[in-house]
């Protein structure tokens, strides 16, 4: 069951990935994440819990957590929504697509907080009927480089209210929103035109940033509202 107890740090999900890797005297496939995500949580208040492609994920046996992070990575097979791969779209990886769309769908049906980042905004539009831009120039100055770009926040979102009408984000994607799912409302723009953040009308915190605010571990502003709004949630 989920924690419950004002002092009691809520357990906060987040996604991972299966890929090759490497550690000790092992070259296998593993489920593996940034540990930056592990430590944003950490320094947020929250218990990060690393949940891996595949399993069965429904309101039913979802429960027991507080939060969900929906993490960064590989683009999304466009058929989900509807398209053909573009010459620049990457493989798709739909044991992770299943498993985030399953666990987005449950997290929505039990109102928990959610956080999608980069991968993850995009997973959340998709999942509420959107489609994407399959490439953008700009925002991906190199593989393992991030951006950094300013952008515009809407005064009167909840964004707004956690970091202010302005600020300056870690970039890293090669793709962005385009029409966007039902009931999204876009609270933050690059100085492109992109939408880089979303949130879900009416939901209790869903938020989707196309930045990873999990790379700068000074400002765990995203982390912490979406922690404190796990424990609000639990303490009623």
């Amino acid at each position: 069951m989920a924690s419950s107890g004002s002092d009691t740090r809520p357990l906060i999900g987040l996604s991972t990935y299966l890929e090759p890797t490497r550690f000790g005297v092992w070259d296998v496939e593993a489920a593996v994440l940034h540990g930056a995500y592990l430590d944003s949580v950490r320094l947020a208040g929250g218990n990060p819990v690393l949940l891996p492609p595949g399993g069965d994920w429904r309101a039913e046996t979802l429960g027991w957590l507080d939060g969900l992070v929906l993490t960064g990575g590989a683009d999304i097979d466009p058929a989900s929504y509807g398209q053909e791969p573009g010459p620049l779209t990457g493989p798709p990886r739909r044991s992770r697509d299943d498993t985030e769309f399953a666990l987005l769908r449950a997290a929505l049906e039990l109102d928990l907080p959610v956080l999608g980042v980069c991968r993850g905004a995009q997973l959340l539009n998709i999942a509420l009927g959107g489609t994407l831009h399959q490439h953008v120039p700009g925002h991906n100055p190199s593989p393992g480089v991030f951006a950094r770009t300013e952008v515009e926040v809407v005064p009167d979102s909840a964004l707004a209210g956690i970091v202010g009408d302005r600020t300056t984000v870690h970039c890293h994607h090669h793709q962005a929103l385009d029409v966007l799912g039902a009931g999204l409302r876009v609270v933050a723009t690059a100085p492109d035109g992109l939408a880089e953040a979303v949130e879900l009308t009416g939901a209790r915190f869903v938020l989707g940033v196309q930045s990873h605010p999990e790379q700068d571990i000074e400002d765990v502003r995203l982390f912490a509202a979406l922690v404190r709004t796990a424990k609000e949630r639990t303490s009623r």
